[in-house]
């Protein structure tokens, strides 16, 4: 059942949105938070676990070092203050996916609290945003529901548990409420939860894959009516895990909740379930506050205690923060404001850096990545990093163009035939037999034919109008399919009309 929603448009004229993100990201430690069993994905279900993974009685956690480490880590490149001691707790909540009926987790006393980050839009419009707290815990076991439609739960027949991400190391990063916005909300959260995932894949300490669950983000809303200033009830939507879902779920919760409180009724708190392909949201449960899950410490566990000089060293080991690595980059690349900010609201900057280690030119690397990849992109809709095309498939392409054995139009083919899988550029321009045509005695038998059809054209040549080669060049180049050297096409129709160019 589909809700009400009002337009955007109204909603923004009649309520002001408040937002919230809970980004969790999952750690690439060789093993989960408390217990020995592999961290990896897409091995077969329910064999990397042990006793500790599926909660079994007796069972003794240990709290993994790395994974500390990590937050500490991903605290200070928030802004954050690093607690001198915090403590593990016991989220209780029965859920299939979590054997123990428990979540252990941070509380009252996370690793880090009281950052800020600042997120910048496409124009460039900074806002700033607080964060409240990063804490660690560990992820719950996966479902998989069978049957019904489009493998939800609703209507499902039955469900499969694979405890295998059963506690896998998580940091949750909790931001403080996000008000000002206004219209550009939805496009605010895309660009937040892109910025942490380029943080913690900064950092080294996540594989940052959303496709994968590394990255997930609950995503908050509020209305509240212009003028006013107390938050509404807000909605959580679970777990969205693509940029452009993250957006696309903020934008038509707005609309939702303005619908409802046009309606004269009361929001429900309570979670949602995002669905990309009706790009609607559907109730979960109702909400749970801090209450309800009658968090209480670990007994099991010891508290986490820093010094100075254990996070000044972790400090040290941090990379180049990413707002400063972008400056260096445009002055290197010598890319234009605008030309890099479409570049970075591209999520091409990292293939793009690669591509020019590689040895490709700057321009030549944008001009790939940004023009026909992108396309290709757009128009499978997947990620400009999920193609197929790679920095190597780009270099490859650009040595076989200067070497003239390709010409731009036969590269964006061979391009189209990398990505279907075909081989590597050289490869496929060989079986194909898509090699530039410039031998001059083929040239000059298509350039016969041409002069010959168009005899008006060559005594505009002969008159001094050398422009007029043009349409000469054009039909070689169809006789030829793209292929001829169009520079020498040129060069011997105006030595065949004794013409100089």
């Amino acid at each position: 059942m589909t809700d009400d929603i009002l337009s955007f448009e109204e909603a923004m004229e009649k309520y002001d949105p408040v937002l919230g993100f809970e980004v969790h990201v999952e750690l690439n430690t060789a093993t989960k938070m408390f217990d020995a069993a592999p961290n990896a994905f897409g091995d077969e279900a329910n064999t990397n676990i042990t006793p500790v993974s599926l909660g079994l009685p007796g069972v003794l956690p240990v709290v993994n070092g790395k994974a500390v480490e990590s937050a500490i880590k991903l605290g200070l490149a928030l802004g954050c203050d690093i607690a001198p001691v915090s403590h593990f707790a016991r989220k209780n909540y029965f859920y299939p996916d979590t054997p123990k009926n428990f979540q252990t987790s941070q509380f009252d006393e996370p690793i880090a609290e009281n950052g800020s980050i600042d997120i910048e839009l496409e124009d460039g419009t900074v806002f700033t945003i607080d964060i409240e707290r990063a804490h660690m815990e560990e992820d719950a076991g996966k479902l998989t529901h069978k049957g019904g439609a489009a493998g939800r739960i609703q209507g499902a027949d039955f469900s499969l548990v694979d405890y295998n991400r059963s506690g896998v190391p998580l940091i949750e990063i909790v931001t403080r409420p996000i008000v000002g916005a206004g219209e550009r909300s939805p496009e605010l959260a895309r660009a937040y939860v892109a910025a942490i995932r380029e943080i913690v894949k900064n950092l080294g300490i996540s594989d940052a894959r959303m496709e994968r669950g590394n990255v997930r983000c609950d995503a908050n809303v509020s209305l509240m009516p212009k003028g006013t200033t107390e938050f509404g009830t807000r909605s959580e939507t679970k777990n969205v895990n693509s940029l452009r879902s993250v957006e696309r779920a903020v934008r038509y919760e707005i609309q939702r909740h303005a619908a409802v409180l046009d309606a004269g009724e009361k929001v429900v708190q309570e979670t949602r379930h995002w669905h990309e392909d009706t790009r609607s949201t559907t109730s979960g449960r109702p909400k749970s506050d801090a209450d309800d899950y009658r968090y209480f410490p670990e007994p099991d566990l010891v508290p986490v205690v820093t010094d100075a000089e254990w996070i000044e060293r972790l400090r040290a080991e941090l990379p180049e923060p990413p707002a400063e690595r972008r400056r260096r980059l445009k002055a290197d690349w010598g890319f234009s404001d605008e030309e890099f900010r479409d570049v970075v609201n591209a999520g091409a900057m990292d293939v793009i850096e690669e591509t020019i280690a590689a040895g490709a030119p700057a321009a030549v690397a944008r001009k790939w990545w940004m023009g026909e990849i992108a396309r290709i992109a757009k128009e499978r809709e997947v990620e400009l990093t999920d193609t197929g095309a790679t920095a190597q498939t780009v270099l490859e392409l650009n040595k076989l163009i200067e070497a003239k054995k390709i010409n731009d139009k036969i590269a964006r083919q061979v391009l189209g035939f990398v990505i279907d899988g075909e081989g590597e550029p050289a490869e496929i321009v060989e079986k194909r037999g898509l090699a530039v045509v410039s031998d001059d005695g083929a040239l000059t038998t298509a350039i016969d034919e041409a002069l010959a059809a168009m005899p008006d054209v060559a005594d505009k040549i002969r008159a001094g109008k050398v422009q007029a080669a043009g349409a000469i060049v054009g039909q070689v180049m169809k006789a030829t399919r793209g292929q001829a050297d169009a520079g020498r096409v040129r060069e011997l129709i105006l030595e065949k009309l004794g013409v100089e160019g």
